[in-house]
């Protein structure tokens, strides 16, 4: 993704500030490793009434939240809580809500063991991504920052030919300080951050691109922008033929070529290092073998012509988003990223994933509802001030995923996985 020298100076800044915890990375990964048969979390391949009280307990010990909605100690009857999130009620899709974990993280905002939970159908997911999550803890942690964010929305306006649009983009050059005063006055917490200008023909669509704070955003930015939208027409001394408030170009719930150019969102990139043991002992295959794995893997992914070259982000994000209520169109645009392994001496193997576009929020949307609420709460990330630790969490989700799927590949498993945790018996 390419950068301006502003975003660039932040993401430097956040670098950084990932040294300040250089002396946790090395007490962590300087630890002797611990058991590689040892869970800390009661696991089972297949679903019991005595397991599912177990593990409640113990996260309710390890954590101090004990998900009474989520779990149905407590019903949910408040239907005014729904407000803003459904139209036409009729009634709850029940979801299957599983957790993985510890997982455990070192970034600039998230730091500890975190237990994830992820709402699927889809057997076998869970305990791949705890398979992954396991290695990670083994390994010391995975290191996951968040780099820059920025939503956009990218009103159009036409115009009669070109000379106009001209004129116009030369007023609209002028006006940046109004439109940021704008901003402020539409919302607490959007700042207006950069403007940018595409012309096609006598069309031409602005980029508006805002800091959301610890929403998602996507509602805030369209407010905002339809408000220096309004103050242009009501204003300009050259008057559009016509406008929408959305050219279908900022990227919104799609994956588009956009995503490596500028970040929707959040961007995010995470890392970490196997040692030989931990890839023999927990993903049972060899660091060349899911070195080689990758690469044969990356040259179809090209051929196949997709934007990005990972394994499987969407399976990860959207259990994820389900859980804890983020807009779960927005995997469209979120599971658009790159993983990278390398095979490095001792058997030992790097792995990264980075991703551009993560739309996320820890305030807003359906972050505020019961089950949702407690799942984020299980993670220590609900409400403000939480939402950079949310992505940084992702990140780490998401590696733990890819570690497990190339692993599972690359060793011939793949199948009997599904085989075996996939289907009804």
């Amino acid at each position: 993704m390419a950068s301006s020298s502003q975003k660039s100076s932040k993401a430097l800044h956040i670098l950084q500030a990932v040294q300040t915890v250089d002396n946790i990375v090395k007490s962590i990964t300087n630890k002797t490793i611990v058991d590689i048969k040892d869970d800390r979390l009661p696991i089972e391949l297949k679903v019991s009434e005595e397991s599912t009280t177990l593990r409640r307990a113990f996260l309710e010990e390890q954590t101090g939240f004990g998900l009474p909605v989520l779990t149905g100690k407590e019903p949910f009857s408040d239907l005014d809580k729904l407000e803003g999130n459904i139209e036409n009620y009729i009634g709850m899709s029940q979801i299957p809500t599983g957790v993985i974990g510890p997982l455990r993280v070192i970034g600039s905002a998230a730091k500890g063991d975190f237990f994830v939970p992820l709402a699927t159908s889809e057997g076998a997911l869970v305990a791949s991504y705890h398979r992954g999550a396991k290695a990670c803890l083994l390994a010391g942690g995975a290191t996951s920052v968040c780099l820059v964010e920025g939503v956009q929305r990218s009103p159009l306006f036409k115009f009669h030919n070109l000379g106009e649009l001209g004129q116009f983009v030369v007023w609209i050059l002028a006006q940046m300080d109004n439109f940021r005063e704008i901003t402020e006055q539409s919302s607490r917490f959007a700042k207006l951050e950069d403007m940018r200008t595409n012309i096609e023909g006598n069309h031409l669509i602005l980029t508006f691109e805002f800091h959301t704070g610890d929403a998602s955003g996507q509602n805030m930015v369209t407010i905002c922008t339809d408000k220096i939208c309004k103050y242009i027409i009501a204003n300009t001394p050259i008057q559009p033929e016509m406008w929408f408030i959305e050219g279908n170009y900022s990227g919104d719930k799609k994956a588009t070529s956009q995503s490596f150019m500028s970040v929707r969102g959040k961007k995010v990139t995470t890392e970490i290092f196997l040692p030989a043991e931990i890839i023999q002992g927990v993903l049972k295959t060899t660091a060349r073998a899911m070195a080689e794995y990758w690469r044969s893997s990356t040259v179809g992914i090209i051929q196949s012509g997709a934007i990005g070259a990972q394994g499987h982000y969407a399976n990860g994000l959207t259990a994820l988003f389900i859980a804890t209520g983020q807009d779960a169109a927005c995997v469209a645009e979120a599971a658009t990223g790159i993983t990278r392994m390398e095979e490095k001496e001792n058997g030992a193997l790097y792995c990264s994933v980075t991703l551009p576009n993560l739309i996320v929020g820890t305030v807003g949307g359906g972050t505020g509802l019961p089950t949702q609420r407690e799942c984020l709460e299980l993670m220590e990330c609900s409400g403000a001030g939480n939402a950079r630790k949310f992505a940084e969490i992702c990140g780490a989700l998401v590696l733990a995923g890819e570690l497990s799927i190339a692993a599972a590949l690359s060793a011939g498993h793949f199948a009997s996985a599904h085989q075996n945790l996939g289907r009804k018996k």
